[in-house]
């Protein structure tokens, strides 16, 4: 089986760097639409579906090799080694950001940057970190998701998308929750949402651009501010924006905290 057909993987635009396009849970990479184009001129932009996702192979979908994150961190490493040329910078959203950051520590040097759009380490609340759920919140989650995932998608999709006056964008989400296969995604959710990968950003020194929307359901301002306080390589760019989607509900300010970014990293605007 070819990396391709594994993760649909698409290439794009014309550049020096490559721009490595990575989404989250119950979507596929079509969650980049609306950032696509701003960057297809400068760029050699890398888009794919994570294994279970989107128009992937679901038959290269084993259990035990995405039991933890790790998995999809070597299958984001394989990808670039097959399609990147030049520097490498992921852009990656919700739960692609932690596995962003796990490629960077299985290959370290390999990234010249990284863009995490509302991702977090750790979803669980403690006594000296706020997650933004408690135990028994992601119990029960996950418990739903087991019981009636599609009922559960097609009510959570306009309070993740954070867009009651754009009903087109909340039916986007649950159209993608729904095609998405259901007992994967009900696994997948599982090791997100009871997995800890704060000791795995801490001191990670890759450039990071920290993307945080203050109305975020899933990932509140404590953890973009989290995040940055560990990384010592990161800046943080907090978004005024409801929703955890903030590259289809805030594209243009994401496309703006992006490019100064990139400056910072030496890049021309183009």
């Amino acid at each position: 089986m070819t990396l391709q057909k594994r993760n649909n993987v698409q290439v794009a635009g014309a550049g020096d760097v490559t721009l490595v396009l990575s989404h989250g849970l119950g979507c596929d990479q079509s969650m980049w639409r609306l950032l696509l184009p701003h960057f297809l001129e400068r760029f050699r932009v890398v888009t794919y579906d994570l294994v279970g996702a989107g128009r992937s192979d679901l038959s290269a979908y084993k259990h035990d090799k995405y039991s933890t994150l790790w998995g999809y961190a070597s299958d984001l490493n394989e990808i670039i080694d097959e399609y990147a040329q030049g520097p490498v910078i992921v852009v990656a959203h919700s739960v692609s950001a932690m596995i962003t950051a796990l490629a960077e520590r299985q290959r370290p040097g390999r990234l010249m940057g990284l863009v995490m759009v509302g991702g977090s380490p750790c979803y669980v609340d403690d006594e000296a970190y706020t997650g933004g759920f408690t135990p028994e919140e992601v119990h029960d989650l996950l418990t739903t998701l087991d019981e009636n995932y599609l009922g559960w998608s097609s009510s959570m999709a306009p309070v993740l998308m954070g867009t009651p006056g754009q009903p087109a964008l909340e039916q986007e989400l649950a159209s993608s929750f729904s095609r998405t296969d259901a007992q994967i995604a009900r696994h997948f959710a599982r090791v997100i949402f009871l997995s800890d990968h704060r000791k795995d950003v801490t001191g990670l020194q890759l450039p990071t651009l920290i993307v945080q929307c203050t109305g975020d359901p899933v990932v509140p301002v404590a953890v973009g501010k989290y995040l940055n306080t560990v990384m010592p390589s990161s800046q943080l760019s907090i978004i005024e924006n409801m929703g955890h989607y903030p590259q289809l509900s805030a594209s243009g300010a994401c496309a703006a905290a992006m490019d100064e970014f990139f400056t910072h990293l030496g890049l021309d605007h183009g």
